[in-house]
């Protein structure tokens, strides 16, 4: 894949898709850093610009910390692998194809497990207070699914998921873990960084066993734009791919 791509780098819309590989690359390290992902499992797409609906995944059977820009394989919405090595997994295919045919301004879908929102996903009461200034500005963005009692397997309850998020961003999903949407990489990436420092917060506070102080009402954003207009989203990936550089370089071949 390496070197189709670098025979094609006089193309810029070749040039655009390997950056585009480097942030999903950087994504996955930064993740497997974080401890988000599942063992084998757990899934993060984006779709490429062109007249094709066609989106890079990573492949079935691969720790996020393994992942480089060019393991990532391209599939159509009907799951079919275009290029690449390796199979698409097929609760990968059910939950982000759907979302991307369903909902196309969700260009980059993140599904993951990360601690504290899995955690919150198994509570009953699965809401994020209005306690942390984050919160002020998350809140209107999440969507709860408490519908979900297994495992993605077909479309139709990728259809669900899909129509459950509507305009949100960040679905929590019961008795499982979190997707976050975006236009772009850096945005989903952030979004969800937050959501899950902020999950933190709450989960530990309330482990002390004392009760949240809640923020007025009034003060809530109310915002559903894109999310890098507030906050530092390319700068903060931006950030994270300098110390993958010195670090971890593999992950941009």
């Amino acid at each position: 894949m390496t070197a189709v791509l670098k025979e094609l780098s006089n193309s810029k819309a070749d040039d655009a898709e390997w950056q585009m590989r480097c942030d999903m690359a950087a994504v996955f390290r930064v993740a497997s850093r974080l401890g988000w992902n599942e063992h084998i499992g757990n899934h993060n797409s984006l779709m490429l610009p062109g007249a094709d609906p066609l989106f890079l995944i990573n492949p079935r059977g691969m720790l996020f910390r393994e992942l480089t820009a060019s393991s990532l394989i391209v599939c159509d919405l009907d799951g079919k692998v275009l290029r690449g090595k390796g199979e698409l997994r097929k609760v990968a295919f059910h939950i982000h194809a759907r979302i991307h045919l369903l909902k196309p301004q969700a260009t980059c879908v993140v599904h993951v497990h990360p601690q504290y929102l899995t955690a919150l996903s198994l509570l009953d009461e699965t809401e994020l207070a209005l306690a942390h200034h984050n919160n002020l500005l998350l809140n209107d963005r999440i969507v709860y699914d408490n519908q979900g009692f297994a495992p993605v397997h077909d479309n139709e309850e990728g259809d669900r998921i899909a129509e459950l998020m509507g305009d949100k961003t960040i679905m929590v999903m019961g008795h499982h873990g979190v997707t976050s949407v975006g236009a772009t990489v850096h945005e989903a990436f952030d979004e969800l960084y937050i959501a899950e420092r902020t999950a933190m917060y709450q989960i530990t506070a309330l482990s002390t066993g004392r009760k949240l102080k809640t923020i007025p009402d009034r003060y809530r954003r109310n915002y559903h734009g894109p999310w890098g207009d507030r906050m530092d989203s390319r700068m903060h990936l931006d950030a994270w791919r300098r110390q993958l550089d010195k670090e971890e370089p593999d992950y941009a071949t």
